[in-house]
């Protein structure tokens, strides 16, 4: 695995190695490999691994043939990354004025 910096900026070549290791799946290898796992519970990961995959595929396939819905797609928020819940377009972390009510005289 290769990655390059570029003008010397460490940091983004960093998040850039993660998330490749991240996609071929070393960070998770890495993890069950931190200790020994036996070869019944090996065979039982691999197989309910593999059951999860068809599932997906199936689901997938069913949605692209119209058989099921897709599912809702999650809201997007214009204020971008990590604002957490309730952080979304017109919301704020302080309470909006209160009009002033009117007095009688």
């Amino acid at each position: 695995m290769q990655v390059l910096v570029r003008d010397n900026n460490v940091d983004q070549a960093l998040r850039v190695l993660k998330k490749k290791m991240q996609r071929e799946g070393i960070l998770r290898e890495m993890k069950q490999r931190r200790a020994y796992e036996k070869p019944s519970e090996k065979k039982m990961r691999e197989k309910g691994e593999a059951v999860r995959r068809a599932r997906k595929l199936a689901r997938k396939q069913a949605i692209r043939d119209g058989l099921i819905a897709a599912p809702k797609p999650k809201p997007r928020f214009a204020g971008g990354g990590r604002g957490g819940p309730g952080r979304g377009p017109g919301t704020s972390p302080r309470p909006a004025a209160q009009p002033a009510e009117a007095v009688k005289a």
